[in-house]
């Protein structure tokens, strides 16, 4: 049996960053290209991008560099952007129906199969092409969409709970939108993003440099 590695957080979340990078380089006519380049297009040290590429694999030529279009393909694979990802939206307010009309999920294979709310108001109008459903429903529709990605905009008393209906119901990842944290079993990833944190962050830098 290999041994278990354990790939650092900042090591997956620059995949992404290298992933948009080559395709803008494929779009471009770009072929071969030096970790020193992709380095500079990052603002990454070239021994940092080696040394997250290593955990995967052996990936370029010394000397040569990597090929584009086959690295592109690797990392998707290794980012699982390969096959159709479900997800789902709790909560249709502002933030929830930005991100359902935001169509840059598409291009990698992330794919809205429902949204919800619990405002009769909003129940049954249509975002993005997806009728909004009662979070009565939530439960039962994730179950047999097999959607395993649940995304919440909801209300911070409201995050929990319905974080635990999505467990429930099967998702298997969060990315939680919602200005609290939210507690999920250790096999069930959890993005917690705060708005207003990464604004005062910049307020805070604004205010050192008066």
């Amino acid at each position: 049996m290999g041994k278990l590695v354990l790939i650092p957080r900042p090591t997956i979340e620059r995949l992404p960053l290298y992933l948009r990078s080559l395709t803008l380089l494929d779009e471009s006519g770009v072929e071969v290209v030096s970790s020193e380049e992709l380095g500079r297009i990052l603002g990454i040290t070239s021994v940092q991008i080696r040394k997250d590429l290593a955990y995967f694999g052996e990936f370029g030529r010394r000397g040569v560099g990597y090929d584009v279009a086959d690295l592109m393909q690797q990392i998707t694979e290794i980012l699982g952007v390969n096959r159709p990802n479900k997800f789902a939206i709790v909560g249709a307010g502002h933030l929830g129906q930005a991100l359902a009309r935001y169509e840059g999920f598409t291009e990698y294979g992330f794919m809205l199969a429902a949204i919800f709310d619990a405002d009769p108001k909003k129940i049954g109008m249509e975002v993005a092409g997806q009728q909004v459903l009662s979070a009565d429903y939530v439960t039962e529709v994730v179950k047999s969409l097999g959607i395993q990605i649940g995304v919440l905009t909801v209300p911070a008393p409201a995050a929990q709970p319905v974080a635990d209906q999505l467990i429930k119901a099967g998702v298997r990842a969060i990315w939680n939108f919602a200005p609290t944290r939210i507690e999920a079993p250790i096999d069930i990833e959890v993005r917690q993003e705060n708005l207003i944190v990464g604004l005062l962050a910049l307020s805070y830098h604004l205010a050192q440099g008066k």
